[in-house]
């Protein structure tokens, strides 16, 4: 028996009301508070970044923009709450690229899945610094990569699966040095790991060890980025010292759950965009050593899965793991 006029006209106009109401949704949003889940510890860049868009974003739309942080698991805990959470733009991660390129692949049984997530924006990306202690007398990075080849070095690093345990082992199968990674729970431990020579150097943020490279207790080496950093232009990138294949950023992204509307995603796009412009808030990046970035869409997606791709081989290669 076919379906009859009157079920085809019935289903249609269900179908219509559905995205009538979608479209209404949208062109209203926001209209209650919005949830920007940090997945990191307070006072970080991503903390940061994030309570400097929520101040404008509130300006804008005349409702609260609330910042939560849920740390812990390398980023996972809060990126699975948000994950989980009612695809409709009232949930958002703020977070780095390492929870979608780097814990996939060394944390067995996530409870999320990068697909279950769209970028919303790549906001900006920083790299890292080369630091050595003064003991060891490494004045360049060809000094550290002689030294990991022929005697071996001790790199710290913010945790098992930070960016910095991601780039001991992006050297270690770069160059062939012997590095034997020494995990300290956050930056600043992993810092004053340096600084007392508990450890002869690190690959870490830049802002957490610039004030002691410029006292002479850790020496600079290089920095991983594509370009020099805004706050210690003096030392050179990873490319000019010879090795571009060290190179690595940290990306701070902002996801929604993979469902949201594309129009509710649009406009989160715009406020974000507008936010990262204001003078304010661009110098807070400069005073992070951030670059801006403002991929969306499919550039966002595609450099984090090239990212995905890169670090996947970097990870089976070395058999980097949480410890």
């Amino acid at each position: 028996m076919r379906p009859s006029y009157s079920f085809f006209r019935s289903t249609l106009s269900l179908i219509c009301a559905g995205l009538w109401a979608i479209s209404a949704q949208a062109q209203d949003y926001p209209t209650k508070p919005v949830k920007l889940i940090n997945s990191f510890p307070p006072g970080g860049p991503s903390d940061i970044i994030a309570r400097s868009i929520s101040d404008v974003l509130q300006q804008r739309f005349k409702q609260p923009f609330i910042v939560e942080n849920k740390p812990g698991a390398a980023g996972n805990i809060g990126t699975d709450l948000v994950a989980k959470a009612a695809p409709d733009g009232y949930t958002v991660l703020i977070s780095i690229d390492t929870v979608f390129t780097v814990n996939p692949h060394i944390y067995k049984g996530l409870p999320f899945k990068p697909t279950d997530f769209k970028p919303l924006m790549v906001m900006a990306s920083s790299g890292l610094l080369v630091g050595a202690h003064p003991s060891t007398g490494f004045k360049t990075l060809a000094d550290l990569i002689q030294a990991g080849k022929t005697r071996g070095v001790t790199f710290s690093s913010a945790g098992s699966g930070s960016p910095g345990h991601l780039a001991a082992e992006v050297f270690h199968e770069a160059t062939g040095m012997r590095i034997t990674h020494v995990p300290y729970k956050g930056n600043t431990p992993a810092v004053l790991a340096v600084l007392s020579g508990e450890v002869n150097g690190g690959v870490l943020a830049t802002p957490g060890m610039l004030p002691h490279v410029r006292t002479g207790k850790i020496t600079a080496l290089a920095v991983t980025s594509r370009q020099r950093s805004n706050l210690a232009p003096e030392v050179p990138t990873v490319a000019e010292a010879g090795h571009q294949k060290l190179e690595q950023e940290v990306l701070y992204v902002a996801m929604v759950p993979a469902a949201t509307p594309d129009a509710v995603v649009q406009t989160l796009q715009k406020a974000f965009a507008e936010a990262l412009a204001r003078a304010d808030v661009k110098q807070r990046l400069v005073n992070l050593d951030l670059f801006y970035e403002g991929l969306t869409g499919a550039d966002a997606a595609k450099r984090l899965a090239d990212l995905s791709q890169r670090y996947g081989k970097v990870i089976q290669a070395t058999g980097m793991k949480v410890e």
